[in-house]
């Protein structure tokens, strides 16, 4: 039997699965296809979707183009991930439409905490003096 650890690579299946579930649903966001003024409202990005190793579970990555909502944002769309989940699966040609699970982006986030530490005087400063 396989080791399944959280901190192995994901497989070709993972990613690819992933990538049509992101597309799909980047869609439905889009188009307003879910029916919910609030969600409509929030604009939220689909910004990446990591699946479980047996594809039962999709953890969608999403962000609100309104700051300050993110909360509110995986709220709405847990409320209706049932419904999303009848939207996707005629757009996408998999053996089971899995679980949908939503959670914060928080790439960016990070990113710029990385960005402001770099810019720090000091840190610029040992790092030059490293060259």
């Amino acid at each position: 039997m396989k080791n399944k650890h959280s901190s192995s690579a994901p497989s070709q299946r993972q990613l690819r699965a992933g990538e049509l579930i992101r597309h799909a649903l980047a869609d439905i966001l889009l188009r307003g296809e879910v029916g919910d003024p609030e969600l409509d409202r929030l604009k939220v990005g689909v910004h990446e979707v990591s699946m479980s190793p047996d594809l039962r579970i999709a953890t969608i990555f999403v962000r609100p183009l309104l700051d300050g909502h993110n909360d509110q944002a995986v709220k709405v769309l847990a409320g209706h991930a049932r419904y999303i989940r009848g939207l996707l699966a005629p757009r996408i040609d998999m053996k089971f439409m899995p679980e949908l699970r939503f959670r914060i982006d928080t790439a960016a986030d990070y990113a710029d905490k990385i960005d402001r530490i770099l810019k720090d005087p000091a840190v610029a400063r040992d790092l030059a003096e490293k060259k």
